[in-house]
Parts: C-alpha cells; structure tokens; sequence
C-alpha cells in the first residue's frame, strides 16, 4: 500500500538523518545540511502519506515485533492520525530550509547534535500520533519531551538553563496526570491498546476522573490558562526552528483522542468545560500578548490565545455530541481542528520572521527595532501575511476557522440545555474581543518592528536574510493563503475527521467555490470572491493614480513625517510600551493577576528545586552510610573468604566434596 510506504520511508528517512547527523557532528556545516535535507525529504514522505489518507481514506495499521511481554507495538494512522502527521510535516518542511542558514550559527557549537536532537523531537510527535497502544505513545511523549528540553537549553545560557528547567517540571507534571489516567483506563480494559479503551465498560465516576486527569495533563502542555506561565520563558528561550515546531500543539491531539474518541464526549459539561477554559485562555493570552514588547514572548502568549480557540471548537464538538446534535459536534470539531492547522502555519511563520529579524538583529525587543520593512522587504511581507492571517483578515485562513467556530457558537446557542443555550453568546462575545484584541496586538508588532523610524544602529545596518530562511517562510506565506482560498475543497476533509471521531455520517460545509456551516442559508461563505473584491479595491486607486499621470503627479516635498511644525525625530514614533498602554491602565486587573500566576509558577518550580535538592541529599546519605557500608563490608569480607583460594586442585576437589556431602544431609527427610 503505498500510504503505509510513503510513511515507512518518513520514519526511516528521519531515523538516517538523525544518526548521520550525530555521526558527523565535528563536521559542522555538513552536519546542519544532512539534518535539514534528510528532514525536509522525510516531512514530504509524511505530507504525501497524510494527505492519502484524508483524501482517499486509505488508513492502515502496522505491527511491529514486541520489545515489552505487554504492550504491542502497533502503528495505526487513522483520519486524526493523518491529520496531525500533516500539520508536524508541514512545519518540518519549511523548519528544515529555514535551517540551512539559520543554523549555520551553530557550526562548531554541536550542530550535529542539534540536528539529532531536532529530528529525534520531530519523530517522536509523529510517532506518538501514530501509536495506537497507550505504553508507547507515553514512550515517544517522553522523548518527545526530553528533546524539546535538551533544544531549549543547547544555547547553554543562563535564561535558557533556568527556562528548561520550569519547562521540564511542568512538562513531568502534566506527564503524571495523563499516565495516571492512561493506567486508569488500563485497568478497566486489560490492555493498553487504543482499541480495548474504546471498548472498556468504565463507571461514569471513573470515565469523570479520566476526563479531569487526561485534561489537566494535556491543557498543561498546551499553555492553557492558568498553566500558560511556561511558555513565555520556553518560547522566548528556544532556538526559532524549535518555538516553530512546537505549534504544532500536539497535545490537543491528546486531548480529543481521549476525550472525544476513548471517552466517546459522553457528557455535556466536559465539553462546557473545555469551551470556558478555551474562552479564558483565548481572552488572557492575548492580552498578556498585547503588553509585550518581546517578540517572542509576544508570540508565545499567543499560542495560548489560539490554543484557547482551538479547545473553543473541541468543547462545542463535544457538547453536540454528548446532547444528540451530530451536525453541532461535526461542526464544533471543524472549526477547533482547522484552526489547529491554520495555527501552526501562520504561528510557525511568524516564529521564523522573528527568528529572522534576531538573526540579523541580534535582539527581540522590538523597542530596538523599526524600519526593518526597508532592509529586509521580503521577511517584512511573511512576517505581514502571518500577522494578517493570526488577526483572522479574510481572506486569509485564520479568518475561515473563526468563521465556522462564531457559527458553531450560534447553533450551540439553540441547545436545549439552558446552561449551553446562556452561555454560548458570551463565548461568542469573549471571540469577538480576542479578535480585536489580536488586531491590536500584531498591528503593534508589524508597525513597530517593521515601519517607521529605525531605533538602533543595527536596526539601520540590517539586510535580508539568506535564500534558504526566505523560502522556509514561503512555504508557510503560501498556506495561509492557500487554507484560506482553499477553504470550500479543504473544509470538507478536515470535517471529514470529526465525523470519522464522533461515528457520524459526513456534514456538507461547501459547494462549488462556497463554504457554510453545514446550512446554506444560515450563512455562505466565498474566500475566493473575497480575494477578487480586495484586488479590486486595491487596483482601483492605482488605476485613478495612473490616470492622473503616474506616482510622478505630486510633488514631494520632505520625507520626514509631518510633526505639527517641529523637526522630526524618532522619538516621536510610537513604540511597543505606549502602544500597549491603555490596554494596561484598562485591564489592570488582569495583569495584576499574571503576576501572581507567574508568582506562583516560580514557586512551584522552586519548591520542586528543593524537593529535588533534597532527594540528592537522602541519596547521599543512603549511598555513604548504607550502600557505601554494606560496599565496604563485603569487600572486606571478599578478601577474608580469598584465604581458602590456596591454588591447590586437591584442595577444590576437597571443597567439593565437603559441599556435596552438606548438600546431602540438608536434603535428607
């Protein structure tokens, strides 16, 4: 079967790279291009193999020889499978060229190690989305953990040290939560394979505990509110390629495996809950995005706005399937997966124009940045399309998930349990002014960084970034505007994995070149046509400017921005603290209260220093006055036994004998 090839070369082609790369590790360069090539082949192996499965439903099913007496080692890519294989492929594609200049700053720093590390961290999120038994995707989560960790700190700095470590104990936090509910489901099936989870008779008071547990353990991951505190430090910390790859938000996968598959979404506030959780943390993180002048951290505050969006669906998927609405929960789980999708695009090109602009800049305060359009045009025009499509403008693919989640939150709006029916308009109300918020927020990033003046020397001195950085974002700038154009022939399969998950027969979500919410006249919805009346709108100026003789009609006279009589200057321009201002003075509150949940995630990862300072310490103590006693005593009583080793064979047999003739008497009834 060619899906099940096409995966099996992936595997294999990330696997050679991996090894080669850390084989030729003192190379250097040569290492960083063997890493990015072998990756780049590899996530288009992925890509081909996901895309059949979605298209052609062609899933498969592979097993491989047992390494543990109870865990099969199985591979099952199904619809959600492929659908995550293609969103990790789609990132490793464009990280990989991204990576042939970016990392040339690691040459001679370990860059084959870095390869190694990369790919083992992509490998492992393809294979935990492929395991359908629950002791090896806890093996290739863990792995998937401990490289991420091992790439956040390789810079080896002190702010990177310090933020892979919060990253690291959070991280094992959440991994007890989901192993605890994982052994739960083990108990009640018998095996850890997915299948026998689905088919296990649970207790409604355990399948609760599950739900809570399997949720806290993946929201943790994801950066949900109030568990978000983490990533500001990772994000901020990490190479660009690395804060890129980790939007692929593998953790929700987790998510709807269990609480949507395993689960079956049986009860309705399981899905309320996620949708208020989805909603916080969509309306936090972009405001804590909105105060930022750290690009990085700017992005990183918010993944957690769109990973509150995301969840948003999820929960409305679950609410419809839990009360009976199939077309409610097809259409819930579209909206939340598409917009999986078209996060990791424009947030993956977004990390890499920030990575480009440190590349050359040397810094991530924007406050030190400015004018960068004039230098570096072709990162500004990415860095633009991923600020435009983050900010859901049509027609762009941000705005097509959005869409369809405000008209899933409508028809949630018409359930007949009053709690959904009250509160799904305030969900929508709480989407509406993180929109706005998102506006706001990436229009302070674009402007700031990118038009006006020039705040720095270098900022003044920069020039584009190489070939290889440019068309790694090219990939990216043609997916958003490729899942947005595309919307009416991409809807239709990415429903198509929310009916396969809830057991429902396929929702219509567009015609010809149309997309709506599964009915027509509710609402209709034609990127395409949108494209065409903004091309119209923007030609139109131009061709009254043409006939009126050209841009050479006017007449300049300064190039320097009117200011009200006085000589211009810099200062004059607005920057990231003033923009973000009144967005301070009107929510203290809310900031107010990130302080003390960074407080408190700054003492819980010290109080967890300690425990681990003072496990050390018991270790010691049972090393040197037990372990290191018991050592010595038998060593000394080793050497008092030597006395009988004479080196006389008539002396062994003697021993011999004396020994068989104990025996005999021991043995003797």
């Amino acid at each position: 079967m060619i899906v099940q090839q096409l995966f099996l070369l992936s595997i294999f082609l990330y696997v050679a790279g991996a090894v080669i790369s850390l084989v030729m590790n003192k190379v250097g360069r040569a290492a960083n291009y063997v890493s990015a090539i072998s990756t780049f082949l590899a996530a288009c192996a992925g890509i081909g193999s996901a895309i059949t499965v979605l298209v052609r439903g062609m899933t498969f099913a592979t097993e491989f020889p047992r390494f543990v007496p109870f865990a099969r080692f199985t591979i099952e890519v199904d619809h959600l499978s492929a659908f995550m294989m293609l969103v990790i492929s789609l990132l490793a594609a464009a990280t990989s060229l991204f990576s042939l200049s970016y990392d040339d700053q690691l040459v001679g720093k370990n860059a084959g190690i870095f390869g190694f590390l990369n790919i083992s961290y992509i490998l492992s999120m393809v294979l935990a989305v492929a395991s359908s038994n629950a002791f090896y995707f806890l093996v290739f989560w863990e792995i998937m953990t401990l490289a991420s960790y091992l790439l956040v700190v390789i810079k080896q700095d002190e702010e990177a040290i310090n933020s892979g470590f919060i990253y690291f104990a959070v991280a094992h936090a959440a991994a007890t939560a989901i192993i605890i509910s994982f052994v739960l489901l083990f108990l009640h099936s018998g095996s850890f394979d997915f299948d026998d989870f689905r088919n296990a008779e649970i207790s409604p008071a355990t399948k609760h505990l599950v739900f809570l547990l399997s949720f806290i353990g993946f929201g943790i991951k994801a950066g949900i509110v109030p568990f978000h505190f983490w990533l500001p430090r990772t994000y901020s910390a990490a190479p660009s390629t690395v804060s890129a790859l980790m939007s692929a938000k593998v953790a929700i996968y987790g998510i709807v495996r269990v609480g949507v598959d395993f689960l079956g979404a049986s009860v309705w506030w399981w899905g309320l809950t996620i949708l208020a959780i989805g909603a916080l943390s969509a309306v936090l993180g972009i405001l804590y995005a909105s105060s930022e002048k750290d690009l990085n951290r700017q992005l990183a505050y918010s993944s957690t706005e769109n990973v509150g969006i995301i969840l948003m669906g999820v929960g409305i998927g679950m609410i419809g399937a839990a009360t009976g609405q199939p077309v409610l929960g097809v259409l819930g789980l579209l909206a939340g997966l598409y917009h999986l999708l078209n996060h990791a695009v424009f947030k993956g090109l977004l990390f890499l124009g920030t990575g480009s602009v440190i590349y050359r800049i040397g810094t991530k305060n924007m406050e030190e940045m400015g004018g960068l359009a004039k230098q570096m045009p072709w990162t500004g025009f990415a860095f633009l399309t991923g600020a435009l499509a983050i900010s859901a403008i049509p027609p762009l693919n941000g705005f097509v998930s959005e869409w369809f989640l405000y008209h899933s939150l409508f028809m949630s709006s018409t359930s007949n349990i009053l709690t959904v029916k009250a509160l799904s308009p305030l969900f929508a109300v709480m989407l509406a002014l993180t929109g706005a918020l998102a506006a706001m927020c990436f229009v302070k990033a674009y402007g700031v960084t990118f038009v006006g003046p020039s705040r720095s020397d270098r900022a003044r001195e920069v020039k584009e970034v190489p070939v290889p950085m440019l068309t790694g974002m090219a990939i990216l700038v043609v997916g958003c505007i490729a899942l947005g154009l595309g919307a009416p022939v991409i809807a239709p399969y990415v429903g198509t994995v929310g009916s396969n998950l809830l057991g429902a027969s396929s929702v219509k979500v567009s015609s010809g070149m149309t997309v709506f919410p599964a009915i027509g006249s509710q609402a209709v919805l034609s990127t395409p046509l949108i494209m065409l009346l903004l091309m119209g709108l923007v030609m139109f100026p131009l061709l009254i400017v043409w006939i009126q003789g050209g841009m050479k009609a006017g007449r300049r006279i300064d190039s320097m921005p009117w200011a009200c009589g006085y000589s211009y200057s810099s200062r004059m321009a607005s920057t990231a603290n003033s923009f973000a201002q009144p967005l301070r003075v009107l929510f203290h509150p809310v900031f107010s209260l990130r302080t003390t949940l960074v407080g408190l995630g700054n003492s819980i990862s010290s109080y967890f220093k300690q425990a681990v300072d003072y496990i050390d310490r018991m270790e010691l103590i049972w090393e040197n006055n037990i372990y290191g006693l018991l050592a010595r005593r038998t060593v000394q009583l080793g050497k008092r036994v030597q006395v009988i080793q004479v080196g006389n064979v008539r002396v062994y047999c003697m021993y011999i004998i004396i020994t068989l003739v104990v025996l005999l008497i021991t043995t003797v009834k």
